[in-house]
């Protein structure tokens, strides 16, 4: 089905429409957007695609709301809101609009739709206080959407439609790049996996490039590895391996005696001429070549292994 229109409702907007319409707009660039509660419009028909209204979930009329009884749920209980219902129907398309290799699209798939369609769900329905983001609540996305909505007392008729039109902008921003991060993560993983074939038993991975490294190796097991090097712009890094996603702790820091220091400093602590920076927390640090980088990294393999 290739819609004419595209319906959601009118007046005050929300994250979730917002981000269905990011989807929708993109899959079918002719249909136009129409904004309204009126019935004709809320109605389905086979030219349009309607959501977060309608009062209905049925996919193959076309409809997709979640505010009625009997409202969807994923498997795991948990509720859909119109962004969740739009991403499940549309979502694997969509990525491949936007050149999401085939064989990556069910991965990156799932995990967009947990780190970022599922929280908007559950917040949209009430399914999670906002509270729980502390004093970063209203800096959560949703709300800074929100922060676009036309004042109270704005008097043009078109306001909200003018102000939905900014949103779905920045909204259509996130979502993109979202996307591109999570792809980037597959595309990194096989190169990664393959440099810790090739480094064997070496406690540093040495990568060819900067790159999102930490998934590959808990993916390939391989707990021996301490720390990576990897050129960046025209130094090279050396940097340590976090637990954790969400967390700090590594598997092992970088000297504390480095903790801080820059160029000459570092230089005399450490022993290796070319070393120019340690990060006070130890958990990165910097040299003018690769050789100078994989010294150090050696140095702060034996250190973690004694201490």
């Amino acid at each position: 089905m290739i819609p004419d229109f595209l319906v959601t409702h009118s007046g005050g907007f929300h994250a979730d429409e917002l981000m269905s319409s990011v989807i929708l707009t993109r899959l079918f660039p002719n249909a136009k957007l129409v904004r309204s509660r009126a019935p004709e419009w809320i109605t389905p028909g086979s030219d349009r695609i309607i959501y977060d209204v309608g009062g209905a979930y049925d996919a193959e009329a076309g409809i997709f709301d979640h505010h009625q009884r009997g409202a969807p749920l994923r498997e795991d209980g948990s509720p859909y809101s119109s962004f969740g219902l739009i991403w499940k129907h549309f979502g694997r398309a969509y990525l491949l609009a936007l050149d999401v290799p085939e064989a990556h699209a069910d991965a990156v798939h799932a995990a967009f739709d947990e780190k970022f369609v599922l929280p908007i769900d559950l917040l949209d329905n009430g399914a999670v206080d906002p509270s729980i983001a502390g004093p970063l609540v209203s800096l959560t996305l949703p709300s800074l959407l929100a922060t676009l909505k036309p004042v109270f007392d704005a008097k043009d008729a078109d306001a909200d439609d003018r102000a939905f039109d900014v949103a779905l902008t920045i909204a259509r921003t996130f979502i993109e790049a979202g996307i591109a991060q999570r792809a980037s993560k597959l595309r990194a993983e096989s190169l990664v996996l393959d440099a810790i074939a090739a480094t064997g038993e070496n406690r540093v991975l040495e990568l060819s490039m900067g790159m999102p490294f930490r998934p590959a190796i808990v993916k390939a097991g391989a707990d021996h590895l301490l720390f990576v090097v990897h050129p960046r712009d025209k130094d090279w890094c050396v940097t340590g391996i976090r637990l954790s996603d969400d967390g700090f702790e590594q598997r092992a820091d970088l000297p504390a005696a480095w903790a801080g220091l820059n160029n000459g400093e570092l230089e005399k602590v450490s022993g290796v001429i070319g070393a120019v920076f340690c990060h006070n927390a130890r958990f990165i640090a910097a040299a003018k070549t690769r050789e100078a980088a994989l010294a150090m990294a050696e140095i702060a393999v034996k250190e973690a292994l004694a201490g």
